[in-house]
């Protein structure tokens, strides 16, 4: 019985276990707040793909490629879901007949031109150091940046899964009305969406608990480091783009104003929540190309503010 009672208080007070449980409310946290934006996207992504007749969207789009990915990175101004959202209305646009390309320039773009993004990174931080800005303009730029590496890709088709290309067959062939349509496409959609939004919140949360933000903290005040600090935090702690400006808000005092930007830039791209939802879609490949053009592009630009700021 000693023995029993001397072991117990050591086993509860284990850090692991209270790590663990953290972990799992973090995980829990990240999922609740992207639930109501993925039903969102892919409510949207159904009234693409079933109940907006052919032609209509693609009869307002530019003809010339570099406008029509100029138009689409915009088009997240019209819809308001942060990124979790965004993935299943990109899934739509690529089942219309949208280019990779053309998608993916929409799928980057979308998370920071969206209009309750722009509204809270305002009010966290208003025109100081030329934040919103920079966030605005660099997210713009990287969007059609990727677009336009992507659109000179010898094989647009190799950019994504088999599993997506299957479902696209499926979704065409779908027979009967658009009610029996639409609930379908509803089924496919949250089967191919709601098991990589677990993993990735689950990741989120695992990341957050094992990586000390002591030591990325100890480095805020370095112009360079700052940068690749921040960057990593944006791809561990995962929080909707819609409120991430009041997270980095609390570390505005310690980081400087380029770091700032390269979080809220990074952030809602390609932290691992997103990538993993990307995942049902897009290969690895070309997820980690895209992780490598944003991260660069967000360093690059978060310089360049620290100069100018």
């Amino acid at each position: 019985m000693f023995a029993i009672d001397a072991f117990a208080p050591a086993l509860f007070d284990d850090p692991l276990s209270t790590r663990a449980q953290d972990a799992l409310t973090l995980s829990i946290s990240v999922l609740i707040e992207s639930l109501p934006f993925v039903a969102l996207g892919v409510a949207l992504s159904i009234v693409v793909q079933v109940w907006i007749p052919p032609g209509v969207i693609e009869r307002w789009m530019p003809r010339r490629a570099w406008a029509r990915r100029a138009v689409l990175s915009l088009l997240g101004m019209l819809i308001p879901v942060c990124e979790c959202g965004n993935v299943p209305f990109a899934r739509g646009l690529l089942m219309r007949g949208f280019t990779v390309s053309e998608t993916l320039t929409f799928l980057i773009a979308a998370p920071i031109v969206n209009p309750i993004v722009i509204i809270t990174t305002h009010q966290a931080f208003g025109f100081d150091d030329g934040i919103l800005v920079a966030r605005l303009l660099g997210g713009y730029a990287i969007a059609n940046l990727i677009g336009w590496l992507y659109s000179r890709h010898p094989s647009p088709d190799a950019l994504l899964t088999d599993r997506f290309r299957d479902t696209c067959e499926l979704v065409t062939h779908e027979p009967g009305g658009r009610g029996r349509r639409s609930l379908a496409q509803f089924v496919i959609e949250l089967r191919a969406v709601m098991p990589a939004l677990i993993i990735g919140s689950g990741l989120a949360g695992l990341v957050q608990v094992i990586v000390p933000r002591e030591t990325l903290l100890a480095i805020g005040s370095n112009p360079a480091l700052s940068i690749v600090a921040m960057i990593a935090l944006a791809m561990v702690v995962s929080i909707c783009s819609n409120v991430d400006s009041f997270f980095a808000l609390s570390f505005a005092s310690t980081f400087t104003p380029g770091s700032i930007v390269a979080f809220l830039l990074v952030g809602p791209l390609v932290d691992v929540k997103m990538l993993a939802l990307m995942r049902t879609t897009f290969t690895t490949r070309t997820l980690a190309g895209i992780v490598v053009v944003v991260v660069l592009a967000a360093f690059a630009i978060g310089t360049v503010v620290n100069l100018v700021a």
